[in-house]
């Protein structure tokens, strides 16, 4: 879970998927959604997996999904998942995630913020989630 579910909680979600396939059940929302970034296609697509179909969820739309476990991405996403989890036995896990999109500069440079904040949450997710 981020802000938006454009950046960082899609990549979480498919990088998930991709080295846990359905032994996990994983989808990622965000506070407010917005169109997927095309920076995050493009790192994502540098690894083999393809983002592009994505459709970014508020969080409201998954309220109902019985999740044993919220990542959350953001300080904004957090404090959304505490209020939503006071009454519910969900465990809560706050990951504090880079923003790729406050990066100015090149087109480089930007791409290798996007790369960072995959790598980074490609790590921690083998990291967390592995036996």
């Amino acid at each position: 879970m981020c802000a938006l579910n454009a950046v960082r909680s899609p990549m979480a979600e498919a990088l998930t998927r991709h080295y846990f396939g359905r032994s996990l059940y994983v989808a990622s929302a965000g506070v407010r959604p917005e169109e997927l970034d095309p920076f995050t296609t493009a790192v994502m697509d540098e690894i083999g997996i393809d983002v592009s179909n994505h459709k970014p969820r508020t969080v409201q739309e998954l309220e109902d999904a019985g999740f044993d476990l919220i990542v959350t991405l953001s300080p904004e996403a957090h404090h959304r998942a505490m209020e939503l989890t006071r009454a519910l036995a969900v465990d809560v896990e706050y990951w504090p995630t880079f923003d790729p999109t406050a990066v100015q500069g090149s087109r480089d440079q930007r791409m290798d913020a996007y790369r960072s904040v995959r790598d980074d949450l490609a790590e921690r997710i083998k990291e967390r989630f592995s036996p």
